[in-house]
């Protein structure tokens, strides 16, 4: 009797759309970190991605990004800014900044003059259209801040803006020549200066005259 009672009950709920023990979707969705749970650039990267994609919605232009905000800002408070400079600022290397340079000034928004002292380093200045988009971009990125304050706490946001700080000036200074693939260290430059002061080595072509010597 009690087995009839039980199949009836199942077939009740079945027709009824009930799915006894079903999990629920933050049970499906789960996904196990394992080690990078413990990873502070796993979570750094996930809060600047957070953070990039708030500041693009309330935005609504994917071309103005959080990133151009940062370099009409820089631009504007150090006006005539080599690119070197600015890329140490913003913390860019080349291969990212000279893109993203030439789309503002495709957008009219930047100037690039070469410097008379050096012709080949150019300073950087805002055009008035860029002037107008970082003080748009301005108060979007105030009210976004504001939001991050709350999360934060303002009772936090010193120690962790100098926590930030702290690690990104550590990791730029312990990034060396000799980390990077390819990268000419001066022990390499001395071994190749030697290496000219004696000459190309028989069957070698020399660079000057296309010739072999």
């Amino acid at each position: 009797m009690n087995r009839t009672n039980g199949a009836a009950r199942r077939v009740a709920g079945h027709a009824a759309g009930v799915r006894p023990e079903a999990a629920s979707p933050s049970d499906r969705d789960a996904v196990h970190l394992g080690p990078l749970a413990g990873l502070i650039g796993f979570h750094l990267r996930r809060a600047q991605t957070a953070s990039f994609q708030a500041f693009a919605h309330r935005v609504g232009q994917t071309d103005l990004s959080a990133g151009t905000f940062a370099l009409l800002t820089l631009i504007r408070h150090n006006p005539g800014i080599s690119q070197t400079a600015l890329s140490r600022a913003d913390g860019r290397d080349k291969s990212s900044l000279t893109p993203a340079l030439n789309a503002l000034e495709r957008r009219g928004l930047i100037v690039r003059q070469r410097l008379p002292s050096n012709r080949r380093t150019y300073a950087l200045s805002l055009t008035s259209a860029g002037a107008d988009i970082l003080g748009e971009l301005g108060r979007h990125a105030s009210t976004h801040d504001r939001n991050l304050d709350r999360i934060v706490g303002l009772e936090h946001k010193a120690m962790l803006i100098r926590l930030l700080r702290r690690i990104a000036t550590e990791l730029a200074g312990a990034v060396t020549d000799d980390d990077v693939p390819g990268a000419v260290t001066p022990r390499h430059r001395a071994r190749r200066g030697s290496s000219r002061s004696r000459g190309p080595a028989r069957g070698e072509t020399s660079n000057e005259t296309g010739r072999e010597r």
